[in-house]
Parts: C-alpha cells; sequence; structure tokens
C-alpha cells in the first residue's frame, strides 16, 4: 500500500510553508502605516524543521520579526518595496511548488493506472 506522505514528499509541506509566508507578508503590508508594527517572516529553516520533527508550521512560533535597513520615527520596521518584492517572489516560488506537486500526483496516477 503506497503511504501518500512518503510518495508526495516534501511538496504539501512547502505548499503549506508558501501559504503560511503568504499571509504574513500580506499582514506587513497592510500594517506599513501602523506605528510600532513590527514586520515578521517565515524562513525555510522553519519549513525544514517542521519536517524532520513531523510537526505543522505555527506562525506563532516560526516567524521571526525583520530588522529593518533604515528605521522609522513611528517604530515600524515594514519597508513596503521590501515586501512587495518578497511578496512577489513567495508567489512565483509557491507557483513552482504547485507545479512540483502536480507532477508528483500525475506520476502517482499513472503508475496506479499501469501506464
Amino acid at each position: 500500500m503506497i503511504n501518500l506522505d512518503d510518495a508526495l514528499g516534501v511538496h504539501p509541506m512547502m505548499l503549506q510553508y508558501r501559504t503560511e509566508r503568504t499571509a504574513v507578508l500580506a499582514s506587513n503590508i497592510a500594517n506599513v502605516d501602523t506605528p510600532n508594527y513590527k514586520a515578521k517572516d517565515l524562513t525555510f529553516n522553519a519549513v525544514m524543521s517542521s519536517v524532520s520533527s513531523d510537526r505543522s508550521l505555527t506562525l506563532e512560533t516560526d516567524s521571526l520579526y525583520r530588522i529593518p535597513v533604515q528605521r522609522t520615527r513611528d517604530g515600524n520596521t515594514v519597508e513596503l518595496h521590501s515586501e512587495q518584492a518578497r511578496f512577489a517572489q513567495n508567489s512565483m516560488e509557491y507557483q513552482q511548488s504547485l507545479q512540483f506537486l502536480k507532477a508528483k500526483v500525475s506520476g502517482l496516477k499513472r503508475a496506479i493506472e499501469g501506464q
């Protein structure tokens, strides 16, 4: 019997990571004008430690605060252009992860059908 977790590998976890990171980056962008808001991010190491320890990603424990290049007077650490670039990059990487997962599922389907 095929274990889907083993068959699909890290791809579902990468999709979850990309989805969670999208939420974090969108929150940063939405709070660009909020005084004392601290920009957060998820790192790739967070997803890999989640995979190796067999636990799911959680924003509370896996998010890190970003150190700004230039400080603002109101204490906000969000740098809009950097956040937008990270958001766009993450979006492209999400699509790439989705394509990898789609290829895996397609390969499993062909194997099951005996092609």
